[in-house]
């Protein structure tokens, strides 16, 4: 049994690797979640030295990759630095209202409001951007004094560590694309029961996404279908390899004043793998 479980880690790290490299020297294309990083970066093409970059998301629901995190409004705050292609900065999520967890038919957590704080720094060249994220899932019912936020041992620290590399094509081919590893931090493989995240090791779990930009003039409205799935099992995104998230996302920006125009955004989202849509609203201030 250990000498499986050794061979199969080997094999996942080993799959990581090769298609991100593929994805380096192919020079193709496949895109995903770092949504507000990403446009943030984009509109630093017409900016000159440093830029601060500040904001916040209202949403309905904060779905990631296919999964409903706080099943609750939030408010979804950002804060970044610009300079020269580079990026730094920070992002957050929090919920309006708390949450509970069911663990199994006879047991629910209180899981309090669901609070994310999120630190980044990118780099973009050309069409492509790399980023490492570092995510952290603050305490819910104790924010104060029960996160423990600078623990970064490997086994036991809250952190998880990403890291991404992304593809946007020019307006006259459109596609996105992402490809990303967790590489440290809260990520465990199988324990001995067969259940992610309950093991020692790192799972190095996988994400993949496609997706192409549309942009109906006529009547400003912009379309992005998306699919986006994992090559192997995980305790972040699903049990099995598969698709985890397949959606398409419309985008608006309404106008208030001569000189103020508000973005809105109108998503409808399906995971197959949990058999789970969600149907989602959200305004940028």
């Amino acid at each position: 049994m250990t000498c499986r479980l050794h061979i199969s880690s080997v094999f996942q790290r080993l799959i990581s690797v090769l298609f991100c490299l593929f994805l380096i020297f192919a020079c193709q294309a496949l895109y995903a979640q770092e949504e507000k990083v990403l446009e943030e970066i984009a509109q630093e093409d017409n900016r000159n030295g440093l830029t601060v970059n500040l904001g916040a998301d209202i949403m309905s629901r904060y779905i990631w990759r296919g999964m409903d995190f706080g099943n609750s409004p939030a408010i979804q705050p950002n804060l970044s630095l610009s300079w020269n292609g580079f990026n730094i900065g920070a992002w957050g999520t929090y919920a309006f209202t708390g949450h509970d967890t069911k663990i199994n038919d006879t047991t629910i957590v209180n899981e309090g409001a669901y609070m994310e704080t999120d630190l980044f720094v990118t780099y973009t060249y050309k069409w492509f951007t790399a980023m490492v994220f570092d995510y952290f899932i603050v305490n819910g019912l104790n924010p104060n004094t029960g996160n423990r936020y600078f623990n970064y041992r490997n086994a036991t620290t809250g952190h998880t560590f990403e890291g991404c590399l992304s593809f946007q094509g020019p307006e006259s081919f459109p596609m996105q694309v992402l490809a990303s590893t967790l590489f440290y931090g809260d990520d465990k493989n199988k324990d001995s029961t067969g259940t992610y995240g309950k093991g020692t090791k790192n799972n190095f779990s996988t994400y993949f996404e496609l997706a192409y930009k549309i942009n109906l003039t006529k009547v400003r409205i912009g379309l992005k279908p998306f699919i986006g799935g994992i090559p192997f099992g995980s305790s972040w995104y699903g049990p099995y390899a598969g698709v985890t998230n397949i959606g398409i996302t419309a985008t608006k920006e309404i106008q208030i004043t001569d000189k103020y125009a508000l973005p809105v955004q109108v998503s409808v989202i399906t995971n197959p793998q949990s058999q789970s849509i969600f149907f989602t609203f959200g305004i940028s201030l």
